[in-house]
């Protein structure tokens, strides 16, 4: 009896396979790395494998068997192959093992420490989740909308200045975002109030580097939208943030002040924690700190995101954290951060 002679097409894949099994009997690994790239590449999910079973249904009904074995045959020599090649390396592992020389000195394994504006940032979001705010992220490199426009920053704003701001296109403008106000826009573009956000996160302005100053540094900004939000609701949370973060003796001051996206403003001080008040070199013998901005949202601001202002009332207040970091631990040089110096680093490891 005659054998039915194959398609052209299940001749080509049939050599294709043949050609697959030729380079698995070939392969080798001499690292963890090799054979995951084996494991990854031939019996991985997405793998050569998996893919020509994939094709299956490009095969001819008839075909399907012929094609479904050899596919088959193929898959358990690539398993075969993996698990020799996983042994082989197992023993050559344990060989150097075994070759190791005993008498050399021990290599010591010194834990690391968690950065300190990795740790406040980290307290700060837990303070604030505690009476309800989410955290939420966003690009830090941002468009002119997010960044400027939709937070009622005027055309001859300084922000909008090369002098002031990283920009990294003109026209349309895109610049690496000078705070995190770019990520509230973006909640309040997305989700219907009302919400409670805090956006902890990277920053930068064109500054000179100095003692205080940076051209990189870290932001946390708060966004309460509701119905009947007052200036009280947002003195109370700062108040209440102030006492949790410095101490529960802490006390907070509001001046008034001006910023685009807010209406009224004011400046957020918080009493010395170094002098309790009584006047230092760290609050300039004032007895207050001043730790950030604050206000009610803009009704501009509200509108540009798609909120009634008529129906909804909001406040937000802005934070540096290298800044609260410096007052928390009495670092006196916002440049350590950055350093990577382990000296410095190496004296928080008890946080």
């Amino acid at each position: 009896m005659e054998e039915t002679p194959l398609s052209i097409y299940l001749e080509i894949m049939l050599e294709q396979i043949k050609k697959i099994e030729e380079q698995i009997e070939k392969a080798t690994a001499q690292t963890k790395e090799e054979l995951e790239a084996f494991r990854v590449g031939v019996v991985g999910r997405k793998g050569i494998i998996a893919d020509l079973f994939s094709k299956m249904k490009e095969v001819a009904p008839e075909e399907r068997k012929t094609f479904g074995q050899t596919v088959n045959a193929l898959k358990n020599a690539a398993q075969e192959k993996f698990d020799e090649l996983q042994t082989a390396l197992e023993d050559l592992q344990a060989d150097d093992i075994n070759h190791h020389d005993l008498t050399l000195p021990n290599i010591p394994n010194e834990m690391g420490a968690v950065h300190p504006i990795t740790k406040v940032r980290e307290e700060i979001n837990r303070i604030f989740e505690r009476i309800g705010f989410n955290i939420s992220e966003g690009p830090e490199v941002e468009d002119d909308w997010h960044n400027f426009s939709a937070l009622n920053f005027p055309p001859n704003h300084p922000a909008r200045e090369m002098q002031d701001t990283f920009f990294i296109e003109k026209d349309p403008d895109i610049a690496l975002r000078t705070h995190t106000s770019s990520v509230q826009v973006r909640v309040m573009e997305n989700q219907k109030p009302p919400f409670r956000t805090l956006s902890p996160g990277r920053v930068y302005r064109n500054e000179t580097i100095s003692a205080r100053a940076h051209c990189i540094f870290h932001q946390v900004e708060g966004l309460y939208v509701d119905k009947n939000v007052s200036f009280k609701d947002l003195k109370d949370t700062l108040y209440y943030f102030a006492k949790e973060f410095f101490g529960p003796n802490t006390k907070i001051r509001l001046r008034p002040s001006y910023f685009p996206f807010t209406e009224p403003s004011a400046e957020l001080d918080v009493s010395c924690s170094v002098c309790g008040g009584k006047g230092c070199n760290i609050c300039k013998y004032s007895g207050w700190v001043e730790i950030g901005g604050c206000g009610m949202v803009d009704p501009n601001v509200l509108k540009a995101s798609g909120i009634d202002p008529e129906e909804y009332t909001g406040f937000a207040f802005g934070m540096g954290i290298e800044r609260m970091t410096m007052l928390k631990y009495k670092i006196n040089d916002l440049r350590l951060f950055t350093e990577n110096d382990l000296r410095f680093l190496g004296q928080f490891k008890g946080l």
